[in-house]
């Protein structure tokens, strides 16, 4: 299995991603009644989601705490991010005429919010992998 070298951006990015989703899916699993009812959503979808979130941070983790994370899983972890965000934007845009779901104003928010935050965990996670293909050479200089 080809892997990578754990440079500080790949840990940190893997790791914050891990930390938030973690938090999150805590947060959501726990308190799905009160969520539920300020984001306008019902609780089971509210809970379920924070139950989804709880493997996926245990995983993401795992590999940031990995000396050399495989490859193949630092490109899942980024593609799953990317999906979510996708997901998030078609959910806030047609969660009611679709699904029949009235997300309030704080709900939506809330969705748009994350999914803001999984991209930039996405696209910083793509970075550091270009730059651990790289090598140490592109590592930037100091002045």
């Amino acid at each position: 299995m080809d892997r990578l070298p754990a440079t500080p951006l790949l840990r940190l990015s893997l790791m914050i991603d891990a930390v938030a989703s973690g938090a999150t899916g805590l947060l959501m699993a726990a308190l799905p009644g009160p969520l539920g009812a300020l984001f306008g959503l019902p609780p089971g979808l509210v809970q379920g989601v924070g139950l989804f979130f709880l493997p996926y941070a245990a995983g993401v983790a795992y590999l940031g705490t990995r000396p050399a994370p495989a490859r193949r899983g630092v490109q899942a972890v980024i593609l799953l991010n990317l999906v979510w965000v996708v997901d998030s934007l078609l959910f806030a845009a047609f969660a009611r005429p679709l699904l029949g779901l009235s997300p309030s104003a704080l709900g939506v928010a809330f969705v748009l919010g994350q999914a803001a935050l999984v991209l930039g965990f996405a696209l910083l996670q793509a970075i550091a992998l270009r730059r651990a293909d790289a090598g140490p050479m592109a590592a930037p200089r100091a002045a």
